[in-house]
């Protein structure tokens, strides 16, 4: 892998390995009756084909990854100024519709760009599939052009009817985490992605749910609760992406046709990607695994782009939610940073 193909497409998995797709891709409107498919998908669940199923698949290991971009060569990017005005325009808007009873928790996107000094695609892939565990990688490339990053948010995993979630919502700065612990907004946000998660899977089996905890990702910390249960009869990954996407740790609460139009149009008065929170997945072995796609880069050929969301509620200010938004941004910078 020297050089990016045509096309390409890969996620690490929890039990450590790593499976990609090399194109060219068949699309389709449903996933293949057996063998190894990619679900790619937009935000607002707009690509009517998202299954990607690839020409060839290679089964490789996070470790074995990690061993072969190790002397990857970096790249050096510049990133122009982000202006808050924006923004705090959209922050403004968002805290007036919860206000107004439309809204009880949000999630606005801002959006930096920079320009790298070589077509950035390859140094990208690269810093992102040697990333560890618990961080999941991610990509997709089309060419030119593409996306790819390292989450630490599962939407769902199903094996049978065996479905795993989490809600991750909550950050602070590693240094913080005792403050955070104890944080009130931070833990208001969190259990509004818990609680919500539970109440959408309560008809569809018994729940196990985990004890609050925190994952330390380094840089940054969450709050990350743990949900399992035993589906009472198959479900299909469309019916459960559906079901559960957006989540409120990237959508909004609660999730109706007006909240999910007004959150589309923020997105896209701040320059969101539209593939950023989306459902990316693979089927494989009659196995299926979802992961949220944040902490991620874009580009085309040398332009770079590098969102992060923030949740909003009541109790949200401007100036925390602006430090959070940089705070996530830095933390996908370091991805690239050379071993």
């Amino acid at each position: 892998m020297e050089k990016l193909n045509e096309s390409m497409a890969w996620l690490a998995k929890q039990d450590g390995s790593l499976i990609v797709g090399h194109g060219p891709f068949v699309e389709s409107s449903e996933p293949p009756a057996d063998g190894t498919s990619f679900y790619v998908q937009d935000f607002a669940l707009q690509d009517a084909k998202p299954w990607k199923t690839p020409s060839t698949v290679e089964r490789t290991t996070i470790r074995e990854m990690t061993m072969r971009f190790q002397n990857a060569a970096s790249i050096s990017c510049g990133w122009l100024p982000l202006d808050a005005a924006p923004f705090s325009v959209v922050f403004q808007e968002v805290m007036s519709s919860i206000h107004s009873g439309i809204f009880e928790k949000t999630v606005p996107v801002v959006t930096e760009t920079g320009m790298a000094d070589q077509p950035a695609g390859f140094a990208i892939m690269a810093a992102m599939t040697r990333q560890p565990l618990p961080l999941h990688s991610y990509g997709w490339i089309d060419g030119d052009s593409g996306f790819s990053g390292a989450t630490p948010e599962l939407l769902f995993a199903l094996d049978g009817t065996c479905l795993e979630t989490m809600a991750l919502a909550g950050t602070a700065r590693s240094d913080d985490r005792e403050v955070f612990a104890v944080d009130e907004k931070e833990i208001r946000e969190h259990e509004y992605v818990a609680q919500t998660l539970v109440s959408k899977l309560l008809d569809l089996g018994n729940i196990d749910r985990s004890a609050r905890e925190i994952l330390d990702l380094g840089s940054i910390v969450h709050f990350l609760t743990h949900i399992r249960l035993d589906l009472q009869s198959p479900r299909t990954p469309d019916e459960l992406i559906r079901k559960l996407h957006p989540t409120p740790a990237l959508g909004p609460l609660p999730r109706t046709a007006e909240t999910l139009s007004l959150l589309f149009e923020w997105r896209n008065r701040l320059g969101c990607p539209k593939q950023f929170g989306a459902p990316f997945g693979l089927l494989d072995e009659g196995k299926f695994d979802a992961i949220v796609a944040i902490r991620g880069i874009w580009w085309e050929k040398n332009q770079v782009l590098l969102p992060a969301g923030c949740g909003v509620i009541e109790a949200s200010r401007l100036v925390n939610e602006w430090r959070e938004l940089r705070l996530k941004r830095e933390a996908v910078k370091r991805f690239m940073l050379p071993l």
